[in-house]
């Protein structure tokens, strides 16, 4: 990924040599993909609604099929969003809507009811993800109310001031040395 990154940039710009470790935690890399997921669903109930009732035992719901399909859309745009939160709690609501439209296909005269038990599987364990996604995230990222981060005993210095300081006098003593071997040699 380096090499393409460094076709981009400027010539003057410093080069790329490596690319450090991703500062996404893991419930930010699940909600991400949660995100994605969302969306992969979203397209296919919108454009196979007939494949999937057929399969399901559910003809004659294809636009409601479409309209989860919107739904699972905006859910996922909206994980992959700064809202996630938002995004994530909309996929629960979207699981537990799916859970009872699928629960409609388990009655005794649906020949497709084993098809409809495993989507309602594979919808509980995304409902398990979606869960877990969205109580990691509420921890990482929870504002502590009432309390302000104090950031007092930070200097913005990777290595503290005086280290910072100290280079900067090595910097300025050997530019003085350098300029004054040019004077002797002139």
């Amino acid at each position: 990924m380096a090499f393409l990154t460094n076709m981009t940039r400027s010539e003057g710009d410093p080069k790329i040599i490596n690319s450090g470790p991703s500062s996404l935690s893991s419930s930010d890399r699940l909600a991400r993909n949660l995100g994605w997921f969302s969306i992969g669903l979203g397209v296919i109930e919108l454009l196979a609604a007939e494949k999937i009732t057929r399969a399901l035992g559910m003809r004659g719901r294809e636009n409601l099929i479409r309209a989860f399909g919107v739904r699972e859309i905006t859910s996922g745009f909206m994980t992959l969003s700064v809202e996630k939160q938002a995004g994530l709690a909309s996929r629960i609501a979207g699981d537990a809507l799916d859970i009872a439209t699928l629960a409609t296909a388990m009655r005794p005269d649906n020949r497709k009811r084993d098809n409809a038990a495993l989507a309602l599987l594979m919808v509980a364990g995304v409902t398990l993800l979606d869960v877990i996604a969205t109580g990691t995230n509420t921890i990482r990222h929870a504002r502590h109310t009432g309390q302000r981060r104090d950031y007092a005993d930070r200097s913005g210095f990777p290595k503290g001031v005086e280290a910072s300081r100290r280079a900067a006098r090595q910097q300025i003593e050997h530019l003085r040395a350098s300029s004054g071997n040019e004077s002797r040699s002139a």
